[in-house]
């Protein structure tokens, strides 16, 4: 969200960041960025007002639950808003992925077939264009789908070196990191808890240390300071940690979209190990930062080769620089979405004529969502 910020600060947009959550000590202070930011509510009619007065160009929704809620009204009362879905990642497929993993088998097509599936896909065709920050999920979306490319838009996050200044031998342990209340990340840690007495078996000087945000009462029984399980709450300063450890691990069994734990070692040259999934649309043709592994023994093998072998451990750093280097620089993207998001607003009306499928969409008759709200606004005024 602030590397959209970023892109239409440059482009000269003036911007008012509207959200339902309130503000807390680790929320960014976009006011350093002098970015109005209003406070909203749900299933409530002052939006309309707000969003009358704004009379935005363009509207961003991060995710298709805040299209869902908002879309309509933006619809209703600035027609000629240009509505773009920031999908993040494809919602459908992780739950598809995660109900799949929970059942030990592989996905199907008829698993992606779910109830978020359909309310995700609606919202991608109510509106004009949808991010899609893997290429993976475009192929999905246009071959699978059959989704019109003219409404969908390849975006991946950007990152840039910034290599730690600590050497192999300055470094020390294992690290694996994540916020708690996203499911994957829950689900890596116990993949982690259960390979780690054998890595630790090996490498017995050694420790994992697992930082992420909003840790339940759970993930703090994982801690054992004497098998070298360290849970460690909230990353304050990335940068220093992954300077700090030597390779990150990251099983992840199951999720979707650009994995940002992965592409952050990249950027702070710190090898990894992970899974395929992990490692999904993030290095094309080019040698992975470290070893993809989804076998458990072949995991740890890789794990402790990769942590002890100096030569191999730096030639994976050089690896994650050129992914870096190849595939996010954000100066090979941008250009082209500023025209495409020019083109869109000059050619509104034929762009949306074209998408029939969201025009019927936007009928009343289909909009429940709408009138759920209309119904939640009146019970709640009672």
């Amino acid at each position: 969200m602030l590397q959209l910020i970023d892109f239409f600060q440059n482009e000269n947009y003036t911007i008012t960041f509207l959200s339902t959550a309130s503000l807390s000590e680790h929320s960014f202070d976009l006011n350093s960025r002098k970015i109005k930011t209003r406070n909203i509510l749900l299933n409530d009619s002052s939006f309309d007002d707000l969003i009358k007065e704004i009379n935005p160009e363009i509207v961003v929704f991060d995710r298709f639950m805040t299209e869902e809620q908002f879309g309509w009204r933006v619809s209703e009362h600035c027609p000629n808003a240009v509505k773009i879905l920031d999908t993040e990642d494809l919602h459908f497929l992780r739950k598809a992925r995660e109900h799949s993993f929970k059942q030990n088998k592989s996905v199907e097509n008829s698993d992606l077939i779910n109830d978020i599936f359909k309310r995700e896909m609606a919202s991608i065709l109510r509106c004009d264009l949808s991010l899609i920050i893997s290429e993976f999920e475009m192929d999905l979306l246009t071959k699978n789908f059959k989704i019109d490319e003219n409404i969908l838009h390849y975006l991946p996050i950007f990152a840039d070196k910034k290599a730690g200044e600590n050497s192999f031998y300055e470094r020390k342990n294992f690290v694996s990191i994540g916020n708690f209340l996203h499911k994957p990340n829950w689900q890596t840690v116990l993949q982690l808890k259960k390979i780690w007495p054998k890595i630790k078996k090996r490498l017995p000087e050694t420790e994992l240390h697992i930082y992420g945000a909003y840790v339940p009462e759970k993930a703090l029984q994982l801690h054992n300071e004497k098998e070298g399980f360290l849970v460690k709450g909230r990353a304050e300063n990335v940068e220093k940690i992954f300077n700090e450890n030597r390779l990150l691990l990251a099983p992840i069994p199951f999720g979707a979209g650009i994995k940002g734990k992965l592409l952050e070692s990249m950027q702070y040259g710190i090898p990894n190990v992970t899974s395929t999934i992990g490692a999904e649309a993030m290095h094309g043709n080019l040698d992975w930062n470290g070893f993809i592994c989804d076998d458990e023994n072949e995991f740890i093998e890789k794990s402790v080769l990769l942590y002890s072998d100096k030569e191999i451990w730096q030639k994976s750093c050089e690896n994650g620089f050129k992914i870096l280097e190849s595939r996010f620089k954000k100066e090979d993207f941008l250009p082209r979405f500023t025209e495409t998001i020019n083109e869109i607003y000059q050619n509104l009306e034929s762009h949306r004529n074209q998408n029939f499928l969201g025009q019927i969409l936007q009928h009343h008759t289909l909009q429940s969502t709408k009138y759920l709200s209309k119904w939640i606004e009146e019970k709640n005024k009672k």
